[in-house]
C-alpha cells in the first residue's frame, strides 16, 4: 500500500469504532442507567456510576467486535453489511480479533475493579453468550435466534445491578426482561424487509421459515407480552405514576404499529415498526429516568 493510499489515524480510528456498532451502544447506557438510580442503598457516586457504565459499554463493544469478526464472510454476502470494515477489507481479521479481545479484557477488569466479581462475570458471560451461543450456534441454525439470543443484548441491566448492589435484584431482572421481550419484534421487523439479504447469507429468519403472515402475528403477540412486562415496574412500586402512564401510552403506540403491519402486509409497514421500536425503547427509558429524577 502506497503512502498516499494509507488511511489517516482518524480514518483508522473510525474503522475500529465501526467494529463496535457505535449506533447501538447508547442503548446499553440507556438500559443500564435506571438500575443505577434504583440501587438498594441509593444512587451510587457519580464517578462510580460513570465507571460502571463505561465498563458495560466496553463489554458490549467487545461482543459486537467479536461478532463482526466471526460473521465477516457472512456479512460480505449481505447488502446491509458488506460495507463493514472487515468485509470491505479496511481492517484485517487478526487486528479485529485482537481489538475485540482487548476491549473484553479492559471492560471486564474495570467491572471487576468497580463492581466486583459478579458484575465482571456477567460481563464475560454476555460476551461468550453473544459470540458462541448466538452468533456461532443459534443464528445460522434456528429461526428463534432473535428470541434466545436476546438475552445477550439485554444483559446491561443485570451487570449494572450486580455492580452497585452486589447481587441481581428485581430492578435488574425487570429491565432485563423489557429489553429481552423488545428484541424479537424489533429484529423480525428487519427480517421482513431484509428477507432477501438474510436468505443470501443463509441465515434462517422467521419470515422465510414460518411465513411472513405468521411472523407479523408473532410480532404482535410479543409486543403484547412486552407491554405487560413494562407495566410491572410501576405496578410493583419501583417507579411512579409518571412512568406507568408513559408505559401505557407508549405500549399502545408500539402495539398499534404492529397491528398496522398485520393489516398492511408491506415492507414500508415493517420499516415503520423497526423505527417505532427504536423510538419506543428510548422514550420508555427516558420516562423511567424522568420518573426517578422527579
Amino acid at each position: 500500500m502506497s503512502a498516499a493510499s494509507m488511511p489517516s489515524p482518524v480514518q483508522q480510528w473510525k474503522r475500529y469504532l465501526a467494529l463496535t456498532k457505535p449506533r447501538i451502544l447508547p442503548m446499553v447506557i440507556v438500559t443500564a442507567l435506571p438500575v443505577l438510580l434504583l440501587a438498594s442503598a441509593g444512587p451510587p457516586p457519580l464517578a462510580l456510576a460513570a465507571g460502571v457504565l463505561f465498563g458495560i459499554v466496553l463489554v458490549a463493544a467487545s461482543a459486537n467486535t467479536l461478532n463482526m469478526y466471526v460473521e465477516r464472510d457472512r456479512d460480505a454476502l449481505m447488502v446491509r453489511t458488506r460495507g463493514r470494515p472487515l468485509p470491505a477489507g479496511e481492517i484485517t481479521p487478526r487486528a479485529a480479533l485482537v481489538f475485540g479481545l482487548a476491549l473484553s479484557l479492559l471492560g471486564t477488569a474495570l467491572l471487576w475493579w468497580l463492581g466486583g466479581a459478579l458484575a465482571a462475570s456477567l460481563g464475560v458471560a454476555s460476551i461468550l453468550f453473544y459470540v458462541f451461543v448466538y452468533t456461532i450456534w443459534l443464528k445460522p441454525r434456528t429461526v428463534y435466534n432473535a428470541v434466545i439470543g436476546g438475552a445477550a443484548g439485554a444483559a446491561a441491566p443485570l451487570i449494572a445491578d450486580a455492580a452497585v448492589n452486589g447481587y441481581v435484584g428485581l430492578p435488574g431482572l425487570l429491565l432485563f426482561a423489557i429489553v429481552f421481550f423488545w428484541q424479537p419484534p424489533h429484529v423480525w421487523a428487519i427480517a421482513l424487509y431484509r428477507r432477501d439479504d438474510y436468505a443470501a447469507a443463509g441465515i434462517p429468519m422467521l419470515p422465510a421459515v414460518v411465513g411472513e403472515e405468521t411472523t407479523r402475528r408473532r410480532m404482535v403477540a410479543y409486543t403484547v407480552g412486552l407491554v405487560g412486562v413494562t407495566l410491572l415496574p410501576g405496578l410493583l412500586g419501583l417507579l411512579g405514576p409518571l412512568y406507568l402512564a408513559a408505559a401505557v401510552a407508549l405500549g399502545a403506540w408500539f402495539l398499534w404499529s404492529g397491528v398496522q403491519l398485520v393489516r398492511q402486509r408491506s415492507d414500508a409497514a415493517a420499516r415503520a415498526v423497526f423505527r417505532t421500536s427504536l423510538v419506543y425503547l428510548a422514550l420508555l427509558y427516558a420516562a423511567m429516568l424522568l420518573d426517578l429524577l422527579l
